[in-house]
This record gives C-alpha cells, sequence and structure tokens, in this order.
C-alpha cells in the first residue's frame, strides 16, 4: 500500500472565503494583552488558517481572511479572553469545498 503525501496548505487552498469588508467576525480585544501578558502567543501557532502572526515587537497582528471559524483562537484564548468571535453574517466567512 502506498502512502500518498497530503500537502494542507493545498487543501485549504481549494476553500474559498467571501469577505464581509468592514466587519470582521474576529477581534482581538486589546492587543496590549497579546503583548504585555500572554506569553505563548498560542493563537499563533495554533490557529490552522495562520490568521495571527506574531511581529518581530511582540505584537499580535489579526487577518480574518482565509478564517476556518473552527473557534481555536477562543479557547486557546480562555485564560486571558481576549478573542471576541461570533459566527460571519449569512452569506460571508469559509466556503468550503468537498472532495
Amino acid at each position: 500500500m502506498n502512502a500518498i503525501a497530503v500537502n494542507v496548505e493545498e487543501k485549504l487552498f481549494q476553500n474559498r472565503y467571501r469577505v464581509d469588508a468592514g466587519r470582521p467576525h474576529i477581534r482581538i480585544k486589546d492587543s496590549e494583552v497579546c503583548t504585555n501578558e500572554c506569553r505563548s502567543q498560542s493563537c499563533t501557532f495554533v490557529c490552522p488558517a495562520s490568521c495571527y502572526k506574531a511581529e518581530g515587537n511582540g505584537r499580535v497582528t489579526l487577518i480574518t481572511d482565509g478564517c476556518l471559524e473552527c473557534g481555536s483562537c477562543r479557547i486557546i484564548c480562555s485564560e486571558h479572553a481576549n478573542v471576541e468571535w461570533e459566527y460571519p453574517r449569512g452569506g460571508h466567512g469559509i466556503l468550503f469545498k468537498f472532495g
């Protein structure tokens, strides 16, 4: 039996995302909490879509385009409760392509 390598980035590229301009469904409540209180900045490596990025100055930035709406960020940030997350409005957000 031959194993087939699966490239996660290629699979994620199959999905489409409809941006709700000016109305993101996720936001960081207070960027200072990420910089000064959260030592691990776990959201930057837990998010499967890599929406969170650690900047060189210690800040965490969030780009919601491509979010998989899995909720991992709000779970991993439960200690600080610094992520405001809700489902996107109807017709917006991730559009999964199955198959």
